[in-house]
């Protein structure tokens, strides 16, 4: 899936498996594409080789949080119902015309 963020198409790969949930994004030197962890409430930066930001998101894809450029050893949580809440992990800097309360939208290709 994709997320197009300012005219900027980023391909969005979904940790729906166990495997992909517990590699994410760690150990990538170069990140430039998204990860989207449904159905959590937090995530960690440990190990992280490149900064990241990260979005929490609601159950109908609305940012509830929002954390640019975090570096490694960071444990973000958010104050949510786990089975609501998802995550978003995208490169550094690409999050910074999103706002707290805006609604994204992914699409297929």
């Amino acid at each position: 899936m994709y997320l197009i963020i300012d005219n900027q198409k980023i391909k969005v790969y979904n940790a729906n498996t166990f495997l992909k949930r517990l590699i994410g994004l760690l150990g990538e030197k170069e990140i430039n594409h998204g990860m989207f962890f449904p159905h959590t409430n937090s995530v960690h930066t440990f190990f992280m080789k490149a900064n990241i930001d990260i979005l929490a998101l609601d159950e109908n894809n609305e940012v509830i949080l929002k954390c640019e450029d975090v570096a490694k050893n960071k444990i973000i949580a958010v104050k949510n119902k786990a089975k609501k809440t998802s995550i978003l992990e995208l490169p550094s800097n690409t999050s910074k015309t999103i706002k707290i309360g805006d609604k994204l939208t992914f699409v297929r290709k």
